[in-house]
């Protein structure tokens, strides 16, 4: 069997086999942006290239049309790792996000390890988790079962500093659409039960909420509907939030709260309410001890400066893997500090020299935790105890 650094070797050579295939998948992603739910051409690609390399495809997967399973070789051996791919893009703006080039670094670093398994005693997998920007198509697939046979699961994320892991906050978001009765605004008023101050009552409710909540939390809002015409009373009228915490059972209770603020406004304003989820609930990222030692020694080696480690980092369906095994989610820099993701600036970066040496250090970085991980036995245990605990 090889050891660690025969096998670190043997896949910094592969990454210098794979890397054009990757970059030219990075440029492609970039150029043919799809909004989540719709990376049809992105997921196809993908497969297309994965089925070239080797690799057994299960396409569609786990329910959605956009997502994959890829598998390399037999599926004999002890323990399992996914290395998690996304690539769908935002709305207007494109790969603002950078996922094109996670995609890249994810399958540069599956390439990479293909043939390492026999020596890892681990299967690697390589799956396709669209819809991130949107539903969490992570938070399905964790519910249902997806990761649950995986000692390990990984990916890189692209941002304007290097960070171990991100602070990722739980959340949740919901509509909460209010019932009333309509009536002539002029004539008589009295007849109805304006649904918009049930709406209007609940925001203000929210916003006294907001002095006794803990530092972390973030909540947020839009009215949706807020009536048909100045002289109709409305009754109908909804607001959406997103309410975001550090932590999922803060959250939890913290929702039970913002309920409170939504009945105590329907009571005073004689109208009903009904709540609404719109999408998947995302949990905070479990930190694993072990697994961030490990990081930490790699950015060491690779020269990769750390960043602020406090900054909130926003919410992603990564957290709901890292709830049912570890679960690493580092970020590599690809921009100056002064630009922010989701923006035209970072769609623009994503086909920078910048980038490109981004999908090498990316891939180093998982392929790295891999074998720092699973070469070493002391360590492998540390990391399934870190988890349990």
């Amino acid at each position: 069997m090889k050891n660690y650094e025969q096998l670190k070797q043997e896949a910094y050579l592969n990454i210098e086999k794979y890397k054009k295939l990757c970059n030219d998948l990075n440029d492609f992603l970039a150029d043919n942006p799809e909004i989540s739910g719709e990376e049809f051409q992105a997921s196809q690609k993908i497969v297309e290239m994965l089925r070239k390399q080797g690799y057994d495809v299960e396409y569609p997967f786990a329910g959605y049309e956009t997502a994959f399973k890829a598998t390399f070789g037999q599926e004999k051996h002890s323990r399992k790792i996914a290395i998690m791919t996304e690539y769908d893009a935002l709305p207007g703006i494109g790969h603002a996000c950078g996922h094109c080039t996670s995609a890249a670094i994810s399958i540069l670093a599956g390439l990479s390890l293909k043939e390492m398994q026999e020596d890892l005693d681990a299967d690697i997998h390589i799956i396709g988790t669209p819809v991130e920007e949107t539903d969490g198509a992570k938070c399905t697939m964790s519910k249902n079962g997806v990761f649950d046979p995986y000692d390990m699961a990984l990916m890189v994320h692209l941002f304007g500093e290097n960070l171990l892991a991100p602070k990722l906050q739980a959340l949740d978001s919901f509509v909460y659409k209010f019932h009333g009765k309509s009536a002539h605004a002029s004539a008589a008023p009295w007849e109805g039960n304006n649904a918009l101050n049930g709406v209007q009552l609940m925001f203000h409710a929210i916003d006294m909420l907001r002095q006794h909540v803990k530092p972390d939390v973030r909540i947020h809002g839009v009215i949706r509907d807020g009536g048909l015409a100045p002289n109709i009373v409305p009754e109908t009228a909804s607001a959406e939030f997103y309410v975001r915490s550090m932590s999922r059972a803060y959250l939890n209770d913290l929702m039970r709260k913002i309920d409170d603020c939504a009945k105590g406004a329907a009571i005073a304003t004689q109208t009903t309410f009904e709540k609404m989820l719109t999408a998947e609930s995302y949990d905070n990222l479990k930190e694993n001890d072990t697994g961030l030692e490990v990081l930490a020694e790699i950015y060491r080696e690779l020269g990769l400066e750390l960043g602020d480690t406090e900054k909130v980092f926003g919410s992603s369906d990564a957290g709901n893997v890292s709830m049912v095994c570890p679960t690493f989610h580092p970020i590599l820099q690809i921009v100056e500090p002064t630009v922010a993701i989701h923006t035209r600036e970072f769609a623009d970066a994503v086909k920078s020299p910048k980038a490109y040496e981004g999908i090498i250090k990316g891939a180093k970085i998982l392929i790295l935790q891999v074998l720092k991980i699973f070469t070493d036995k002391n360590k492998f245990e540390a990391m399934k105890k870190d988890f349990d605990n």
